[in-house]
Protein backbone atom coordinates (compact mmCIF):
# COMPACT_ATOMS: atom_id res chain seq x y z
CA UNK A 1 0.00 0.00 0.00
CA UNK A 2 1.51 3.44 -1.04
CA UNK A 3 2.41 4.99 2.10
CA UNK A 4 0.35 8.69 1.29
CA UNK A 5 -2.52 6.35 1.78
CA UNK A 6 -1.54 4.90 5.21
CA UNK A 7 -0.66 8.55 5.79
CA UNK A 8 -4.07 9.63 5.09
CA UNK A 9 -5.68 6.75 7.03
CA UNK A 10 -4.39 7.70 9.87
CA UNK A 11 -6.59 10.23 12.34
CA UNK A 12 -5.59 13.63 12.65
CA UNK A 13 -4.68 14.37 16.37
CA UNK A 14 -4.26 18.14 16.05
CA UNK A 15 -8.24 19.12 16.70
CA UNK A 16 -7.92 16.40 19.54
CA UNK A 17 -4.58 17.98 20.98
CA UNK A 18 -6.19 21.39 20.87
CA UNK A 19 -9.28 20.64 22.80
CA UNK A 20 -7.64 18.96 25.54
CA UNK A 21 -5.06 22.22 25.61
CA UNK A 22 -8.57 24.45 25.57
CA UNK A 23 -10.02 22.48 28.31
CA UNK A 24 -7.02 22.47 30.67
CA UNK A 25 -6.59 26.01 30.22
CA UNK A 26 -10.48 26.48 31.10
CA UNK A 27 -10.07 24.54 34.14
CA UNK A 28 -6.95 26.69 35.44
CA UNK A 29 -9.35 29.95 34.71
CA UNK A 30 -12.18 28.41 36.63
CA UNK A 31 -10.11 27.40 39.26
CA UNK A 32 -8.41 31.10 39.60
CA UNK A 33 -11.77 32.47 40.07
CA UNK A 34 -13.14 29.92 42.50
CA UNK A 35 -10.11 30.89 44.70
CA UNK A 36 -11.21 34.49 44.28
CA UNK A 37 -14.15 33.89 45.53
CA UNK A 38 -13.73 31.13 48.46
CA UNK A 39 -11.35 34.12 49.58
CA UNK A 40 -13.70 36.83 49.20
CA UNK A 41 -17.04 34.88 50.50
CA UNK A 42 -15.58 32.16 52.56
CA UNK A 43 -15.72 28.42 51.78
CA UNK A 44 -19.58 27.89 52.95
CA UNK A 45 -21.27 30.92 51.40
CA UNK A 46 -19.69 30.09 48.28
CA UNK A 47 -21.77 27.83 45.69
CA UNK A 48 -21.13 26.53 42.44
CA UNK A 49 -23.74 28.31 41.02
CA UNK A 50 -21.53 31.80 41.54
CA UNK A 51 -18.84 30.73 40.67
CA UNK A 52 -19.89 29.18 37.18
CA UNK A 53 -21.88 32.91 36.92
CA UNK A 54 -18.59 34.47 37.56
CA UNK A 55 -16.35 32.19 35.32
CA UNK A 56 -18.81 32.55 32.82
CA UNK A 57 -19.40 28.82 32.78
CA UNK A 58 -22.07 26.23 33.21
CA UNK A 59 -22.72 24.57 36.50
CA UNK A 60 -22.44 21.23 34.33
CA UNK A 61 -19.10 22.38 33.09
CA UNK A 62 -17.52 22.69 36.98
CA UNK A 63 -19.13 19.64 38.09
CA UNK A 64 -17.18 17.71 34.70
CA UNK A 65 -14.17 19.02 35.84
CA UNK A 66 -14.09 19.11 39.13
CA UNK A 67 -16.96 16.65 40.47
CA UNK A 68 -18.20 19.01 43.64
CA UNK A 69 -17.12 21.77 45.29
CA UNK A 70 -14.62 20.09 47.45
CA UNK A 71 -13.01 18.73 44.13
CA UNK A 72 -12.63 22.38 43.24
CA UNK A 73 -11.17 23.36 46.64
CA UNK A 74 -8.61 20.39 46.50
CA UNK A 75 -7.51 21.19 42.86
CA UNK A 76 -6.86 25.01 44.17
CA UNK A 77 -4.56 23.47 46.38
CA UNK A 78 -3.08 20.73 44.78
CA UNK A 79 -2.12 23.41 41.80
CA UNK A 80 -0.54 25.09 45.01
CA UNK A 81 1.33 22.17 46.34
CA UNK A 82 2.80 21.55 42.45
CA UNK A 83 4.51 24.93 43.24
CA UNK A 84 6.98 22.75 44.98
CA UNK A 85 5.98 19.30 43.87
CA UNK A 86 8.72 18.96 41.09
CA UNK A 87 11.40 20.38 43.01
CA UNK A 88 10.51 17.93 46.08
CA UNK A 89 10.20 14.76 43.24
CA UNK A 90 14.34 15.65 41.83
CA UNK A 91 15.42 16.64 45.33
CA UNK A 92 14.50 13.45 46.67
CA UNK A 93 15.83 11.05 44.30
CA UNK A 94 19.15 12.75 43.87
CA UNK A 95 22.19 10.91 44.87
CA UNK A 96 23.38 13.69 47.12
CA UNK A 97 24.54 13.74 50.75
CA UNK A 98 21.45 14.50 53.54
CA UNK A 99 22.85 18.00 53.75
CA UNK A 100 22.42 18.98 49.86
CA UNK A 101 18.54 17.29 50.12
CA UNK A 102 17.28 18.82 53.07
CA UNK A 103 18.65 21.91 52.08
CA UNK A 104 17.04 22.20 48.87
CA UNK A 105 13.99 20.34 50.22
CA UNK A 106 13.60 23.42 52.83
CA UNK A 107 14.51 25.89 50.84
CA UNK A 108 11.83 25.06 48.27
CA UNK A 109 9.41 25.29 50.64
CA UNK A 110 9.86 27.77 52.81
CA UNK A 111 10.62 30.20 49.75
CA UNK A 112 7.54 28.54 47.90
CA UNK A 113 5.37 29.49 51.94
CA UNK A 114 7.04 33.21 51.37
CA UNK A 115 5.63 34.03 48.03
CA UNK A 116 2.39 36.60 49.10
CA UNK A 117 -0.40 35.06 47.15
CA UNK A 118 0.72 31.54 48.67
CA UNK A 119 0.39 32.90 52.20
CA UNK A 120 -2.50 34.55 51.86
CA UNK A 121 -3.99 32.01 50.52
CA UNK A 122 -2.59 29.71 53.66
CA UNK A 123 -3.81 32.02 55.80
CA UNK A 124 -7.26 31.95 54.59
CA UNK A 125 -7.16 28.42 55.22
CA UNK A 126 -6.28 28.96 58.70
CA UNK A 127 -9.07 30.85 59.20
CA UNK A 128 -11.90 29.14 57.48
CA UNK A 129 -10.98 25.78 58.96
CA UNK A 130 -12.75 26.24 62.42
CA UNK A 131 -16.05 26.97 60.81
CA UNK A 132 -15.64 24.54 57.92
CA UNK A 133 -13.13 21.45 58.92
CA UNK A 134 -13.33 19.87 55.45
CA UNK A 135 -10.94 22.69 53.99
CA UNK A 136 -8.16 21.41 56.70
CA UNK A 137 -8.80 18.17 55.82
CA UNK A 138 -8.77 18.80 51.76
CA UNK A 139 -5.24 21.20 52.42
CA UNK A 140 -3.58 18.75 54.65
CA UNK A 141 -4.65 15.76 52.53
CA UNK A 142 -3.50 17.42 49.03
CA UNK A 143 -0.29 19.31 50.31
CA UNK A 144 1.09 18.58 53.68
CA UNK A 145 0.66 14.86 53.87
CA UNK A 146 2.35 14.27 50.41
CA UNK A 147 5.32 16.22 51.53
CA UNK A 148 5.39 14.31 54.62
CA UNK A 149 5.83 11.18 52.88
CA UNK A 150 7.89 11.61 50.50
CA UNK A 151 10.26 12.93 53.65
CA UNK A 152 9.80 9.86 55.70
CA UNK A 153 10.55 7.54 52.99
CA UNK A 154 13.42 9.56 52.17
CA UNK A 155 14.83 9.06 55.68
CA UNK A 156 14.18 5.81 56.17
CA UNK A 157 16.32 4.77 52.99
CA UNK A 158 18.99 6.99 54.56
CA UNK A 159 18.67 5.26 57.66
CA UNK A 160 18.86 1.38 55.92
CA UNK A 161 21.88 2.79 54.29
CA UNK A 162 23.14 3.83 57.28
CA UNK A 163 23.97 7.54 56.20
CA UNK A 164 22.01 8.57 58.74
CA UNK A 165 20.22 7.13 61.91
CA UNK A 166 16.67 7.71 62.63
CA UNK A 167 15.04 5.18 64.53
CA UNK A 168 11.66 6.95 64.13
CA UNK A 169 11.31 8.68 60.74
CA UNK A 170 7.82 10.01 61.40
CA UNK A 171 9.01 11.87 64.04
CA UNK A 172 12.19 12.96 62.11
CA UNK A 173 10.17 14.18 59.80
CA UNK A 174 8.02 16.19 61.97
CA UNK A 175 10.95 17.96 63.30
CA UNK A 176 12.26 18.81 60.37
CA UNK A 177 9.31 20.23 58.41
CA UNK A 178 8.50 21.95 61.93
CA UNK A 179 12.20 23.59 61.88
CA UNK A 180 11.16 25.01 58.49
CA UNK A 181 7.99 26.14 58.87
CA UNK A 182 6.55 27.09 62.69
CA UNK A 183 7.83 30.52 62.48
CA UNK A 184 6.18 31.05 59.33
CA UNK A 185 2.91 29.18 60.41
CA UNK A 186 2.88 31.52 63.62
CA UNK A 187 3.25 34.72 61.92
CA UNK A 188 0.73 33.80 59.54
CA UNK A 189 -2.12 32.51 62.10
CA UNK A 190 -1.51 35.06 64.65
CA UNK A 191 -0.63 38.21 62.93
CA UNK A 192 -2.01 37.64 59.17
CA UNK A 193 1.61 37.60 57.77
CA UNK A 194 1.15 39.32 53.98
CA UNK A 195 5.23 39.33 53.07
CA UNK A 196 7.29 36.37 52.78
CA UNK A 197 10.73 36.01 54.34
CA UNK A 198 13.87 37.72 52.74
CA UNK A 199 15.98 35.44 50.65
CA UNK A 200 18.94 36.08 53.64
CA UNK A 201 16.81 35.02 56.45
CA UNK A 202 15.18 31.97 54.33
CA UNK A 203 19.13 30.84 53.87
CA UNK A 204 20.03 31.29 57.09
CA UNK A 205 16.72 29.56 59.01
CA UNK A 206 17.14 26.12 56.52
CA UNK A 207 20.92 26.16 57.01
CA UNK A 208 20.22 26.24 60.76
CA UNK A 209 17.71 23.72 60.46
CA UNK A 210 19.40 21.41 58.87
CA UNK A 211 22.43 21.87 60.62
CA UNK A 212 20.33 21.00 63.84
CA UNK A 213 18.81 17.95 62.45
CA UNK A 214 22.21 16.59 61.10
CA UNK A 215 23.72 16.48 64.25
CA UNK A 216 20.65 15.06 65.78
CA UNK A 217 20.04 12.42 62.91
CA UNK A 218 23.63 11.64 61.30
CA UNK A 219 24.55 8.38 61.80
CA UNK A 220 27.98 7.65 63.60
CA UNK A 221 30.84 7.73 61.66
Amino acid sequence: MPSSTILSDRPDLTDEKRRVRRGETRRSEVAAVAKRIFIERGYHQTTMQAIAEEAGASKETLYRHFGNKEGLFAEIVREKSTQIATSMDEDFTLHASPEDVLTRVGYALLKTLSCSDVLSFYGWVIAETPRAPELGRIFYEVGPAILRGKLRDYLERMTAQKVLSCADPVLATKLFLGAIVADVHLRALTLGMKEGMEEAEIHEQVDAAVAMFLARYRAPA
